[in-house]
C-alpha cells in the first residue's frame, strides 16, 4: 500500500513539473494572424509581430486566425518566412 501511495505522488510530481516546464508564446502579425512558439525569439522588424504569454486573449471585436508552423520565422502573408 505505502508504494502505491509513493508512486502516485512520485507520479503527480513529475506531471506538475511538466506542465509548468512547457511554456510557449502567441506570436500575432500585423495581419491578424497568430502562433504558437516555444522558444524566445527576436523578430526581426519586417516581420511586424507582436509577442503574448500564452494566456492572452483577444478582445471580443477583435477577430484573429491561429496558423500554426515549426521552426523559427514568422507569417508574411500566406508565406512563412525563415530565418
Amino acid at each position: 500500500m505505502f508504494s502505491k501511495i509513493i508512486t502516485a505522488v512520485v507520479g503527480v510530481g513529475v506531471l506538475a513539473f511538466s506542465v509548468t516546464s512547457a511554456s510557449a508564446d502567441i506570436v500575432c502579425n500585423n495581419a491578424n494572424v497568430c502562433w504558437h512558439t516555444h522558444n524566445p525569439y527576436d523578430y526581426p522588424p519586417e516581420a511586424h509581430v507582436t509577442v503574448h504569454q500564452n494566456e492572452w486573449h483577444w478582445g471580443p471585436n477583435e477577430h484573429y486566425i491561429f496558423r500554426e508552423h515549426a521552426g523559427r520565422g514568422y507569417w508574411s502573408g500566406d508565406n512563412w518566412i525563415d530565418w
